[in-house]
């Protein structure tokens, strides 16, 4: 160690001399003294590193008790910032998903002041059902019979395929195995699901006689995958979900749709393309419907199950 060397090392302070400086008595009173004595620790080690590389000091050893409220004062603040979203996507998942009304920000910090019945039904004077207010307005907008609402639709559709096929075959057509952001994968979540996934079909075409000729003993649904993030255009073949439910009527197995988000108004009157709508699925059969809360309805994220009140109930028990 050369004489500069071990000077500029003598010229580090003591930690004890430095939390009796005045400057540190706001600091420890702001932040405690176990965090500020864990900083000026790690001050210490940096500086040092920086003479064993530099043979210098860094130059905030001017004025410890400044950097240390930069530091602290930094660490202390949200790291979500206000952005402004020049995307393009108007509900960008990256970005805090969809803007809440001003009078829902306002019921949701009321919650949040005071105890609220979540669970519990004053009627009855005994414990009630989370889902249960949230449930009767979705199957007023959806027209299913229950409805059941999870962290979000990855959520759901595991949710879905675990408690209702879990050791048994799911048919899917191999068109529809889709993949989204954050690698969902429909094959990896049936794995996750204890189902066996059973694909059918070609990636550009699929028909009904292909998922009559899957279904067998072991089969307990047939799945609808909807395909929001790509489309495949051409030579193409696909059966709707009321073709599929006739079919599973006739082989007495259930059908269920993974609809990611949709749309709950036909939005091919104001000239935009068309998107599933629950309500029509529900209408026409299928047994569970699930989908994106925030996506949909524009609310906070949340995955929702819409459907038959059996079959609801198989996930309520589930969870």
């Amino acid at each position: 160690m050369t004489t500069e060397t071990r000077s500029l090392y003598s010229q580090l302070p003591a930690i004890d001399r430095l939390l009796r400086d005045s400057s540190f008595l706001s600091l420890r009173d702001t932040y405690g003294h176990t965090r500020v004595v864990e900083l000026l620790r790690q001050m210490l080690d940096e500086a040092r590193e920086v003479i064993r590389g530099s043979q210098t000091l860094p130059a905030w050893c001017e004025n410890w008790a400044q950097e240390v409220d930069a530091r602290l004062t930094k660490e202390a603040q949200s790291a979500l910032r206000p952005v402004i979203n020049l995307t393009g996507t108007v509900l960008h998942t990256n970005l805090g998903r969809a803007l809440q009304a001003e009078a829902a920000v306002e019921a949701v910090a009321q919650a949040m002041r005071s105890p609220v019945t979540l669970e519990y039904d004053l009627d009855d004077a005994g414990r009630g059902h989370r889902d249960r207010a949230l449930a009767q307005l979705l199957c007023r907008i959806t027209g299913a019979e229950d409805a059941c609402i999870v962290n979000n639709n990855a959520a759901a559709v595991l949710l879905m395929l675990a408690a209702t096929a879990s050791g048994k075959e799911v048919v899917v057509s191999r068109g529809e195995l889709v993949e989204i952001g954050g690698a969902f994968r429909i094959p990896d979540v049936m794995r996750q699901a204890g189902c066996t996934l059973h694909e059918v079909g070609t990636t550009n075409r699929t028909h009904a006689n292909d998922y009559r000729q899957a279904v067998n003993e072991n089969t307990a649904l047939l799945m609808k995958v909807h395909t929001s993030n790509y489309s495949i255009q051409g030579f193409t073949k696909a059966i709707d979900e009321a073709e599929l439910v006739a079919l599973g009527k006739e082989l007495d197995v259930p059908v269920v749709t993974d609809l990611g988000s949709g749309s709950l108004v036909d939005l091919s009157q104001y000239g935009l393309p068309k998107e599933p709508m629950p309500q029509e699925l529900i209408a026409a059969g299928v047994s569970l419907v699930s989908f994106s809360g925030d996506k949909l309805l524009g609310g906070p994220q949340a995955g929702i199950i819409v459907g038959k009140k059996e079959m609801i109930a198989r996930l309520q028990s589930h969870r």
